[in-house]
């Protein structure tokens, strides 16, 4: 067996927001024979099996009893190329930014928009990730993955995955697949989206008249570092609520007291308002309780300062999501993993 089985050990290395917790037992998986003997040993122990990858999107309220199975299989390969386009498959456990910068390195655009997200390639399609007008499922080309009720590994096609807003069929059958490998499709010739005013507006104030990809990543990177905190100084899972999508009329309610309310349409009727505004709104932005706040900077990020445990959080969020509903009538749903 290759598999090193450890017991009682502390996740907060193991999670952006830095929350000491215990896992009964502990692995790192580097292929998919490791992963299989997690599943055989968690079986034999009486044990759950809970898979994680950069911990970015997950709040620890408690000790876990289960065996906590860390991705870390690394490699990256091109499988296909037709001069125009070209499909790069990852391994699950690859950091998520460090796999841009290689595609961006070896002429491949796509992918730069999702520049500078925490965690790795296989959390990526469970939340399909995106940022400045990209998400996943639109450079998504396919992916592998074992099914823990039968062992058998399953090919998923872009359809299959029933990608939604930081959503998928991954998150919504929660401990039932485990990513191994995930596919993308590039492009050689880049068709860059820069419909965002910060990404255009950044580019300008870089000089930059005529953007390549690597300009744009270098634009998002710069932004990003602005607007969020960095996990390795400051613990946190990035964005922790969606921004809610609400009826058109809800929206114009809101906004007949606040003109300046931040909303967008996306479809028949309805709105997508920024959550970050409502928090900010709500006076919430740069609240501390504790070492549990709300980040100084930007209101969608919680933060933990130094101690702060798990539950402390998730009650900040929950007072905020009460907030929320009783002052704008907008239920926030959290978009980290709370176990």
């Amino acid at each position: 067996m290759s598999l090193e089985l450890h017991e009682n050990v502390s996740l907060q290395p193991f999670n952006t927001f830095g929350i000491h917790v215990s896992a009964r037992l502990f692995a790192q998986a580097g292929n998919e024979q490791d992963v299989r003997e997690a599943l055989a040993l968690a079986a034999e122990r009486g044990l759950p099996l809970l898979v994680i990858g950069g911990g970015s999107n997950l709040l620890l309220t408690r000790d876990v009893e289960a065996l906590v199975l860390r991705m870390a299989s690394r490699g990256l390969r091109i499988v296909e190329d037709d001069g125009e386009s070209v499909v790069v498959e990852a391994e699950a456990g690859e950091p998520w930014h460090p796999f841009v910068q290689w595609s961006i390195a070896q002429g491949l655009a796509g992918l730069e928009n999702l520049s500078l997200i925490p965690g790795t390639v296989g959390a990526a399609p469970i939340q399909n990730i995106g940022a400045y007008g990209v998400e996943i499922k639109d450079v998504f080309a396919g992916l592998t993955a074992l099914d823990q009720q039968t062992g058998e590994l399953r090919e998923f096609t872009l359809g299959e995955c029933a990608f939604g807003y930081r959503d998928s069929l991954f998150k919504r059958q929660a401990g039932r697949w485990i990513i191994l490998r995930v596919r993308f499709r590039l492009l050689r010739n880049a068709q860059l989206h820069l419909e965002y005013g910060p990404v255009r507006q950044r580019l300008q104030e870089m000089g930059i008249e005529s953007a390549t990809s690597a300009d744009v990543s270098r634009a998002i990177c710069a932004i990003r570092s602005e607007k969020l905190p960095d996990p390795a100084v400051l613990g946190n899972a990035g964005s922790f609520f969606k921004n809610p999508v609400v009826s058109a009329a809800l929206a114009e309610r809101i906004r007949a007291e606040h003109p300046d309310l931040v909303a967008y349409p996306v479809g028949e009727g309805e709105m997508k308002l920024a959550a970050g505004w409502l928090i900010e709104r709500a006076g919430w932005k740069g609240y501390q309780d504790g070492d549990a706040g709300v980040h100084r900077l930007q209101a969608l990020v919680l933060v933990n300062y130094g101690d702060a445990q798990g539950q402390q959080l998730l009650d900040l969020a929950r007072r905020i999501q009460a907030d929320i509903l009783q002052r704008f009538g907008v239920t926030l749903e959290i978009e980290p993993n709370v176990l």
